[in-house]
């Protein structure tokens, strides 16, 4: 499958664009999972030109994988100019994926011995994987799994915090590495480079205050107070993971430094020690981000379910839906009912685990066995309720793609 720019951008006429899904997928049986092929070529397009517009020369962006969790679009993504290696969420995912792609960071520590035994024996897997550590304890870890003089040398990148300790907020981010300063990234990177069995090759910060936080939410005054974050958080990182960077590369040829995601492509991209941006969710366009204000990805990826009851006249059942986003609990992390439009869900049972009963002006005209489509608050996470994604074009189905979970694989 080949992503071409789009020259029109049918999911600006939602009365044609969901229908047509329908149409294409009519002899699907649900739960589907559809994704628009012009809808994901814009978002792929329209992340390289968010990035470029603030970078030159443009940096490449590392596709995170689990923000997609389908080995066809991650590679189909990859083939486009401006994209370059993936940015894995497990070692073990890590070493499927590295069976093709011939670049693969793995984003989070790990403590999966058998893989670090794999990793560290598999000539080829050894070259194409880089695992993450932010503590001695990670170091350790692997030794206990495989000695040095047992093994090829371990890839590692040290990961910096990058969330902001405001004197007036405290913490805000998520809270990951401990290696939060320049002298101590530098501290560690010194033990990483001077144990036998590792080779330092690189650097991340992942700003999720500033990639992952909404700045246009329904209250107008929270996002006054976001955007307010973000801007002071923005210079502060830029400031703090320059220094860090230039301590370490004092100590080692890095190959890469990575930053951000799809929130942050503009800021990471301007941040001058930054070499290359993690993304992904972006490629989906899940309705989290029509909560920002600075970029409005297509609805490139949806689900569609059933109605199987009708328990009253204006009201219409779908069979499952409780597909809840991970993160706070709260109704933000509920799947959006995208067409058709003009109903909402209970809110003494919002959706269920095997049924998601909705009211509305729409849902007195549905009838058993009409369909309703709905959208995931974030990406990847669709992807592991689904065996497969129907490609779609026009009222056309073009390609279909297995998950993660359609071959077989649950890695985390």
């Amino acid at each position: 499958m080949q992503l071409v720019r789009p020259t029109e951008h049918p999911w600006t006429d939602p009365a044609k664009y969901w229908p047509s899904l329908t149409a294409a997928t009519a002899g699907l049986e649900t739960p589907i999972g559809a994704i628009s092929l012009p809808a994901l070529a814009y978002n792929t397009y329209n992340m390289l030109d968010r990035a470029a517009a603030h970078s030159s020369p443009a940096k490449p962006i590392r596709v995170a994988s689990k923000s997609v969790r389908v080995r066809g679009i991650i590679e189909a993504v990859l083939e486009v100019p401006g994209y370059a290696g993936v940015l894995a969420y497990s070692l073990p995912e890590a070493l499927w994926l590295a069976k093709t792609i011939p670049d693969v960071v793995v984003g989070y520590p790990t403590a999966d011995t058998q893989a670090l035994k794999i990793l560290g024996t598999d000539a080829k897997l050894n070259s194409r994987v880089t695992i993450m550590v932010d503590s001695v304890a990670h170091l350790d870890l692997v030794d206990a799994a495989i000695a040095p003089n047992k093994r090829k040398p371990i890839r590692v990148a040290i990961e910096l915090d990058a969330s902001w300790d405001s004197a007036l907020l405290g913490h805000t981010g998520v809270f990951r590495s401990p290696v939060h300063t320049p002298e101590a990234a530098r501290v560690l990177a010194e033990i990483v480079v001077s144990r036998p069995g590792f080779q330092l090759v690189g650097m991340m910060g992942y700003e999720a205050q500033i990639a992952g936080l909404a700045n246009k939410p329904a209250s107008a005054p929270r996002g006054v107070a976001v955007r307010w974050i973000q801007k002071r958080s923005v210079a502060e990182l830029a400031d703090r993971r320059g220094k860090a960077v230039a301590a370490v590369r004092q100590l080692a040829d890095l190959e890469f430094v990575n930053g951000g995601g799809t929130g942050s492509l503009e800021s990471t991209a301007e941040d001058e020690s930054v070499t290359e941006i993690a993304a992904g969710s972006g490629l989906f366009g899940p309705h989290l981000f029509d909560q920002y204000v600075h970029f409005s990805p297509a609805p490139a990826a949806a689900f569609a379910l059933s109605v199987v009851r009708k328990p009253t006249p204006e009201m219409a059942t779908l069979l499952g839906g409780g597909w809840i986003a991970s993160g706070p609990p709260s109704a933000d992390r509920l799947p959006q009912v995208a067409w058709p439009t003009g109903m909402k869900m209970l809110p003494n049972e919002m959706a269920g685990e095997v049924q998601t009963p909705l009211r509305g002006v729409a849902a007195a005209s549905l009838r058993v066995g009409d369909r309703v489509w709905l959208r995931h608050t974030k990406a990847g996470e669709i992807s592991e309720h689904l065996n497969s994604f129907a490609v779609v074009e026009g009222e056309k189905i073009v390609e279909t793609f297995p998950t993660y979970r359609g071959e077989g694989k649950a890695f985390l």
